[in-house]
Formats: C-alpha cells, sequence, structure tokens
C-alpha cells in the first residue's frame, strides 16, 4: 500500500507541475498580441534617470494623447541600480530612487499604463551596473513585487562562453516562476540570430541590429573602434528576409524609436515611423514627451499608421521592390487590404510605383488608395498606383479592393 501511495503522490506532483506549465505558457501566449508600444529613458536621458523623470514621462504620455493612441509601457532602461546587498538583492539608486522602485510602478499603473525595467544577461550592465548573471530567479520575484510588466535584457560582459539562447531562456523561466505575467525584450543586438530562436526560448521581441543612432544614413563606428552604431537606413536593409520569423507574441525589433530627438529632419522622421510601422515593429518611443514640437506629436500619435504597425494579422511588411534609391514596403493586413510604403532614399524627389501583381491582387482589380499622413483618400485606380516622393521621404497608403 505505501509504495502505491508514493506512486500516487509521485502521478500527482507530476500532474500539478504539468498544469503549471501549461498554465505559464498560456499566460505567456496572451503577452505582446500585437508589438509593444511605449517609451524608454535611454535614447533621450542615458543614465540620467531618476523617479521625477519617469513620473513626469508617464503623466505626459496620458496628457499628450500618446496612451490614447495606443502607447502603454513606460520602461527605465540602464543605471537605475547601483549594487547587490548582503543577500545579493539588487539595490535601486537611493539618491535617484529614494522611495524604491515599487511606488514608481504603481504611480505608472495608476495612470492606466505598465511599467518596465533593464538588466543585463553578463556580470554587469552595458553602463557597468549590477548585471543578472547567475541571479535570474532571485531578480525575477524582487521585479515581480515591484509590479514589473516588462523587462528589457541586454547582452554586455557576457562569458566568452555563454550560450545566448540559454541564457534568454533561463530568465523567461524565471520570468514565468515568479507568477507575474511579463513581456521579455531579448536586447543582444542580432548577434547570435535570435529569430532563429527567440520566440521557442520565450522573448516577445529581439533586436536584430546593433544600436540605433538619431541619423538617416548607415553604419559608424563608436570612438571606441567597436561597430557600430546605425543610421535608420543601415537598420532597415538589415530587416530584409526576416519577416517571417515575426508574428503575435513574437516580433522582430529593429530598435527603439528616435523620432523627435534632433538628427533628423522632420520629413525623415516620418519616414522613420513608418518604415517601423510597416515592419510590424515595436513603436518604444525615446524622445522627451513634455515638450514635443507639433510635428512630432503628429508624427508618433498618427492613429492611421499606428494601426499599420498594430494590425491583428500581425505579418511583418516586406520590401518588395528596388529601383536604385526608390523602394516599395507591403504588408497584409487582417481585412485583405494592403499596407505600402513607398521610400525614396535619394537626395531629390522622385516618383515611385507599385503595380498590383507586386502585392497579390490581379492587373483587372480596382482598389481604392488612402493616405495616411495626408488622412485622405486619393480615389479609385486599377492596376497600379504611383506618387511622387520627397527626398529621404515616404508615401503610406492603404491599397483597398
Amino acid at each position: 500500500m505505501g509504495k502505491q501511495k508514493a506512486l500516487l503522490v509521485f502521478w500527482l506532483c507530476l500532474f500539478q507541475a504539468g498544469l503549471g506549465f501549461s498554465e505559464e505558457n498560456a499566460m505567456r501566449k496572451r503577452l505582446a498580441l500585437t508589438p509593444p508600444m511605449g517609451w524608454n529613458t535611454w535614447n533621450k536621458f542615458g543614465c540620467n534617470v531618476s523617479d521625477e523623470l519617469v513620473r513626469s514621462m508617464a503623466s505626459a504620455m496620458v496628457k499628450s494623447g500618446m496612451k490614447d493612441a495606443g502607447y502603454e509601457y513606460v520602461v527605465i532602461d540602464d543605471c537605475w541600480q547601483v549594487s547587490r546587498d548582503a543577500n545579493a538583492n539588487i539595490v535601486v539608486d537611493p539618491q535617484h530612487f529614494p522611495s524604491g522602485m515599487k511606488p514608481v510602478a504603481d504611480y505608472v499603473h495608476s495612470l492606466g499604463l505598465k511599467f518596465g525595467i533593464y538588466s543585463d544577461a553578463g556580470s554587469k550592465t552595458c553602463a557597468g551596473r549590477p548585471g543578472g548573471l547567475g541571479h535570474e530567479y532571485q531578480d525575477a520575484v524582487r521585479y515581480a513585487s515591484w509590479g514589473v510588466d516588462y523587462l528589457k535584457y541586454d547582452w554586455c560582459n557576457t562569458l566568452a562562453t555563454q550560450d545566448a539562447r540559454a541564457s534568454y531562456e533561463n530568465i523567461r523561466a524565471a520570468l514565468d516562476a515568479s507568477g507575474r505575467p511579463i513581456v521579455l525584450s531579448i536586447c543582444e543586438w542580432g548577434k547570435h540570430q535570435p529569430w532563429l530562436w527567440g520566440n521557442d526560448a520565450g522573448g516577445n521581441l529581439w533586436r536584430t541590429t546593433g544600436d540605433i543612432q538619431d541619423r538617416w544614413g548607415g553604419k559608424q563606428k563608436w570612438p571606441s573602434g567597436d561597430c557600430c552604431s546605425n543610421g535608420v537606413l543601415a537598420i532597415v536593409d538589415e530587416q530584409v528576409g526576416l519577416e517571417s520569423f515575426a508574428g503575435p507574441g513574437h516580433w522582430n525589433d529593429p530598435d527603439m524609436l528616435e523620432v523627435g530627438n534632433g538628427g533628423m529632419t522632420t520629413t525623415e522622421y516620418r519616414s522613420h515611423f513608418s518604415l517601423w510601422a510597416i515592419l510590424a515593429a515595436p513603436l518604444m518611443a525615446g524622445n522627451d514627451l513634455r515638450s514635443m514640437t507639433p510635428e512630432i506629436h503628429d508624427i508618433l500619435t498618427n492613429k492611421e499608421v499606428i494601426a499599420v504597425d498594430q494590425d491583428e494579422l500581425g505579418r511583418e511588411g516586406r520590401r518588395i521592390s528596388k529601383d536604385g534609391e526608390r523602394e516599395v514596403w507591403a504588408r497584409p493586413l487582417h481585412d485583405g487590404a494592403r499596407a505600402l510604403v513607398l521610400l525614396n532614399r535619394g537626395s531629390s524627389e522622385e516618383s515611385v510605383a507599385v503595380d498590383w501583381k507586386q502585392i497579390g491582387y490581379p492587373d483587372h482589380l480596382g482598389a481604392s488608395v488612402r493616405d495616411l499622413w495626408a488622412h485622405r483618400d486619393l480615389g479609385q485606380f486599377t492596376g497600379k498606383f504611383s506618387a511622387p516622393v520627397a527626398s529621404h521621404g515616404v508615401v503610406m497608403v492603404i491599397v483597398r479592393p
């Protein structure tokens, strides 16, 4: 009878463990069904983070209408942590976050927003603060107790022999074990082709390139000689061929938005935002939300463009034609329509055209075309569409049969 009881207990434990695994999977599958939208401290403020800054940005997200446009995550990037205590618990910077992190998260949540934080798979973060290596489960419990909804996990100061996939599987398992649904942003810069394994490792998004810089053009080496910071065009080129790896709950991430940080023209920022939308990319703003110009505000809150990014079908767009400096990018939408970006990378205005066959429509089909930046219907077209496109600009349209 003792053996039967022991066997019963054994199978009961296995059953309960299976239930827990199923619950964790179900919880995870509800995360990031559309590309995450929010704001992150890094691009504008770097290490200058504080309780006051985060609260003021969360408030500005609501007051500016960004929340109504779909932005929901407020994410503190590097430099919020200073050490580990005697029990190896991560310590929040007491000077810049004097009340700790939970009151900050509570304030963000009180506005109907979600709260995110940053750590690193190595021993130290990119700014030299304590990393998560060896403390994954301990940190995950603490993050959950603070009310964290989103974790960006970087790849600085990792071991030469450290396996990227295993490291991110480990932090995912730790987050799941915490019992709180937390989006995992894999930030290893595309070094180990995370699009091949990021979904299976439990990532909800994964960086596909090195860091973005507030610049239109290509790659530049850092002052250290390491490669590279990337302009918008360099990043866009690296997305070609990756579209099949993205979908609801798991997204290619070409890095955060630079819209409004001053390094590009309004036309270039509009192109930047349009391209991220056609790519079904996460839309993580990185500017000062408290002092946006009307032009920048209108870019970041264009609900028609955002609707393309957030389309429930979740199909990432792809480049369907390239003729010198002229390109067409397209993605199918859930209702059978097509979203298109006509891109002019060149230094003077060019006419950019697309044929219906390129987007999966027959030549004889009549379709309406709507300009998402002009917010107006352009009329009915059969077989093709073309438009003049400004230098470094885009025309973004929806073609609907």
